[in-house]
């Protein structure tokens, strides 16, 4: 009887912990580059996310060739030019929801929130710090974010040739909706 009770007991507890974890394998990233003679805007739906609703841990990870340009010769010189995607697979974001005491992930409800932690893109880590609105919903999480990432920062290199076609700055959106994990 006590082996059937211990397995009880840690079935919930395993099923409670697998509650606290959010993913999404579908998340939509899009960026966009306005430079003086060229806008250009590529859209990746296949970013995967992970949170930790207890902690407000996260993690992001997007696969760079999954992005899609209007022109395939932009995809072509995106990956091979700029984003040297066979060497850097993909960019990622590992970091925590900054104030998490204003968040209520449990209680549906619309909340501002702020991220800190660390993007890494084309091999290199940089501290970010974005903003964004958390919306609880019927067991769902959505989350929206807008944030500035600069191509130097991340030794991603614009020839002077096309300086006006490629913004150094570069929006980028996020759109997600994570579902509780199950294991």
């Amino acid at each position: 009887m006590r082996i059937i009770l211990l397995s009880i007991m840690l079935l919930l507890g395993a099923a409670h912990v697998s509650a606290q974890k959010y993913f999404t394998r579908d998340a939509k990233v899009k960026f966009f580059s306005d430079a003086s003679l060229e806008k250009i805007e590529a859209v990746n739906k296949s970013g995967t996310g992970i949170l930790d609703v207890s902690t407000g841990q996260m993690e992001w990870k997007v696969l760079i060739k999954g992005f899609l340009f209007e022109k395939a010769l932009m995809q072509e010189h995106f990956n091979e030019n700029y984003m040297e995607s066979s060497k850097y697979p993909d960019a990622s974001f590992k970091g925590s929801i900054a104030n998490l005491n204003e968040v209520n992930l449990g209680k549906d409800g619309r909340y501002k929130a702020t991220v800190k932690g660390k993007m890494k893109i084309h091999g290199v880590e940089k501290d970010l710090e974005a903003t964004g609105t958390i919306t609880v919903k019927q067991g769902s999480i959505a989350i929206h974010s807008d944030f500035t990432v600069a191509c130097s920062d991340f030794n991603i290199k614009i020839e002077a040739a096309k300086v006006a076609n490629i913004a150094n700055e570069i929006k980028v959106t996020l759109d997600a909706t994570l579902q509780p994990l199950k294991k």
